[in-house]
């Protein structure tokens, strides 16, 4: 049976794309933004509207609020928000046709998973999700554009999905630093996880630190910052419920055919190097085990 989380995989693999296309900082920067962290905070959340970083800082949750800051509102004195959103489907579609080929709209592949991820990334429930309703309300693309479709869907279902997962996080009491501390120590992203982690989301030495120290006093690491079983516990737990609210989007679908319609996609997309073996988002390439995204 299909879970949640094997979707998420699948999905992330077509999505995430956009976020290690060679290209990415020059398509924004022609557009008139500034380096590839303005393009990154604009362009993912050009569907909510030309908002402040406060409002990206609650939503994306896991970056450093001086981080978020220094890319916006300024980005919108740039560019708009139709003209960032536009670049970044250019992008998405370059790049997934760099790995599928040009002809990516006739591939049968793509054909069947747009048709069997496009209805349930338009009948997503999105209460309490404002992600997945931002992106939702974007307009599908044409039915002559299946490959454009699928990116579509899958951005609406993995935000649909990470708007979960911060719910989740929220539930537990773990707040954004303390979740990336959290998710490194799974061993997930690598054996330089936490340095991934923490620089890319650009947290401080010292808030790092004194993330770790509030995971320690709660017993879910030891000394060494190495997961104790109360800490893979709470970990276990928060991916359950991320799951659990994931899940909400497939009630009465065909999962294992949905599965079934992007595991070519997502397989041919990793195989071309699209996403690196490790990688923040936490999406197993090459067969590694995952766990939850630190979103």
């Amino acid at each position: 049976m299909t879970s949640p989380r094997d979707l998420w995989r699948l999905l992330e693999a077509v999505h995430g794309v956009v976020y290690f296309a060679p290209d990415a900082r020059a398509r924004f920067d022609a557009v008139g933004l500034k380096g590839f962290w303005m393009g990154y905070f604009a362009s993912r959340a050009a569907p909510l509207g030309p908002v402040g970083p406060d409002v990206v800082t609650a939503t994306f949750y896991v970056f450093e609020p001086g981080m978020v800051a220094r890319a916006l509102p300024d980005a919108w004195a740039r560019a708009t928000p139709e003209t960032v959103l536009a670049a970044r489907f250019e992008l998405a579609d370059a790049t997934l046709r760099g790995a599928l080929g040009n002809d990516a709209d006739r591939d049968p592949d793509v054909v069947a998973a747009a048709e069997r991820a496009v209805p349930l990334a338009a009948a997503a429930p999105i209460a309490g999700r404002p992600l997945a309703a931002a992106h939702r309300a974007v307009p599908v693309p044409p039915a002559d554009r299946p490959l454009a479709r699928l990116w579509w869907a899958a951005t609406v279902l993995r935000e649909h999905r990470g708007d979960g997962h911060v719910a989740a996080l929220l539930t537990a009491l773990v707040g954004p630093c303390e979740a990336l501390v959290l998710a490194a120590a799974t061993g997930t992203y690598g054996p330089d996880g936490a340095e991934l982690l923490r620089t890319t989301r650009k947290w401080s030495d010292d808030q790092w630190s004194a993330a770790t120290e509030a995971l320690v006093a709660r017993g879910w690491l030891d000394g060494d910052g190495v997961l104790t079983a109360a800490g893979r516990a709470a970990h276990q737990g928060i991916e359950d419920t991320t799951d659990r609210l994931a899940a909400e989007a497939y009630v009465g679908a065909d999962v294992d055919g949905l599965a079934a319609a992007l595991r070519p996609v997502a397989r041919r997309l990793t195989a071309a190097g699209t996403i690196p073996r490790y990688n923040p988002m936490g999406l197993p390439v090459g067969g590694e085990p995952t766990r939850e995204p630190g979103t």
